[in-house]
């Protein structure tokens, strides 16, 4: 077992029995059984193996990371979650409606504050927020909706 393993993985007779059955069945999803592989090979318990990170990488053909994130949803949740492909956390939704774009770009288009030769990002988050246009925004969102609009800034 690896020095550094903080989520050890100790099966139950019944859990080892399962996963074995998975593992040796025809048809089972790829990386299912890979996860499967991951959780016989990490058993910590007197009939698991109990093989190091590095056994199981070059053993089965898989990352580091891969082992840790199999490891850790077994410890958390149990051996179906372990199991199971992770879904995708979702997309990305929109961080300014096109109220608050047009607000942007118009504060974009005036003068810059007394001082500046121009507006930068930053400036323009903050004023955006002294506005109360939005109660936070980065410089990155201000740049990537800028860059979309077609207008003329300078």
């Amino acid at each position: 077992m690896g020095s550094n393993v903080k989520y050890i993985v100790r099966l139950s007779a019944a859990e080892r029995e399962t996963l074995e059955e998975l593992v040796n069945k025809g048809k089972v999803a790829a990386a299912k059984r890979k996860r499967a592989h991951i959780l016989l090979k990490t058993d910590a318990n007197a009939e698991g193996p109990a093989w190091t990170d590095a056994q199981i990488t070059q053993a089965l053909d898989v990352s580091v990371a891969t082992i840790h994130r199999t490891r850790q949803a077994y410890v958390a949740q149990g051996v179906e979650v372990a199991l199971a492909r992770q879904r995708p956390t979702g997309r990305q939704f929109r961080k300014l409606d096109g109220a608050q774009e047009a607000k942007l770009v118009a504060l974009a288009c005036s003068p810059p504050p007394t001082g500046q030769a121009r507006w930068t990002l930053t400036l323009l988050a903050d004023q955006m927020v002294v506005l109360e246009i939005v109660e936070a925004i980065g410089k990155e969102t201000v740049r990537r909706t800028l860059k979309k609009t077609t207008s003329s800034r300078g």
